[in-house]
């Protein structure tokens, strides 16, 4: 296993060097532009570097069986998503190629999951594939596409998936998690600010996709609630899902890019990417105590959970006053 985690991170590192290497031959660089929070062309698609070290790993891992059937043939079902994302960085696909793209995929990966585990909630009956297994593919969906919205400041993406890997390795023991963590370490090194190399929409979209359905498999086996999950991971959803209610509400075209998410916000106000960076660690921390507490304290569940939200939503009124939502 050492050795398994040793050859990832190696892996990766060496991939995403060749990238950074490449890029310009290829034409896969992002130029600056009035919605960017760079200043200088840099190459991006170095998440090709986490998707390949990734596979390789968890094939790896299930030859020796070391995964479960069902895990490694939904994580599998990410492929596809990747070639598309890859393509996307390359030619830009239609935004509809690729909804249809993360739609499949999802609705395979759930399948091979085999649903979702019902939520305790006393009392009430709710008819899970009416309801919920429709909602939930489409949280699938959003969150692949919300990982992808959080990448614009360098690391910070990579920072988000190594906190909630080594969180969920924390409670559930599975090597699975270290090998993913290891894969976006290697990467991570030339994506630290400031960044040699962009992951571009083939790593974060996979990185969405490979972090969900891992949430939705540790609250299948019992070893993290969803809820808890949803905790974890709120300090992205929380700022994409924001802006998004926020700017249908002042009926913009929700199509069209933009540097309206609080992270974007913190960078033009004068912060630099690493503050912001270290920020996000900081503001992990506090939602990982609180799912400490929501775990250990039975009684003030709903208020842990509460005060996660308010939390969140304590720090961007906050960065509101320093560059307001426009």
């Amino acid at each position: 296993m050492i050795f398994l985690l040793v050859f990832t991170l190696i892996f990766s590192f060496s991939i995403t060097w060749l990238v950074v290497r490449f890029a310009h031959r290829f034409k896969m660089v992002n130029q600056p532009n009035e919605r960017s929070l760079h200043s200088i062309p840099t190459p991006r698609g170095g998440g090709v570097a986490i998707v390949t070290s990734w596979y390789i790993g968890i094939i790896i891992l299930y030859c020796f069986g070391l995964i479960e059937q069902n895990l490694f043939f939904a994580l599998l079902s990410g492929i596809v998503l990747a070639i598309v994302s890859f393509l996307d960085d390359i030619i830009e696909l239609k935004p509809l190629v690729r909804l249809a793209v993360q739609f499949a995929t999802a609705i395979l990966a759930f399948y091979f999951l085999g649903a979702l585990r019902p939520l305790i909630i006393p009392s009430i009956e709710i008819n899970y594939p009416l309801f919920i297994y429709p909602f939930a593919i489409v949280g699938v969906v959003w969150f692949i596409n919300l990982f992808n919205f959080m990448d614009g400041v360098d690391g910070f993406a990579s920072i988000e998936a190594i906190i909630i890997s080594v969180v969920l390795y924390y409670f559930s023991g599975d090597i699975l998690l270290l090998v993913l963590t290891a894969a976006i370490a290697g990467f991570l090194y030339w994506n630290w600010p400031r960044a040699k190399v962009f992951m571009g929409d083939v790593g974060s979209t996979q990185l969405g996709f490979i972090l969900v359905i891992l949430g939705i498999y540790y609250h299948n086996t019992m070893e993290f609630s969803i809820l808890n999950w949803i905790m974890l991971s709120s300090p992205f959803w929380f700022d994409a899902t924001l802006t998004l209610l926020r700017r249908i509400r002042n009926k913009e075209n929700i199509s069209t890019a933009h540097r309206k998410h609080a992270y974007q916000r913190l960078v033009q106000s004068g912060l630099s990417h690493l503050k912001v960076d270290l920020l996000l660690i900081g503001l992990n921390i506090l939602i990982v105590c609180l799912i400490f507490v929501y775990r250990e304290v039975r009684g003030i569940r709903v208020f842990a959970y509460i005060l996660s939200i308010v939390l969140l939503y304590a720090v961007t009124l906050t960065i509101d006053k320093r560059l307001p939502f426009k």
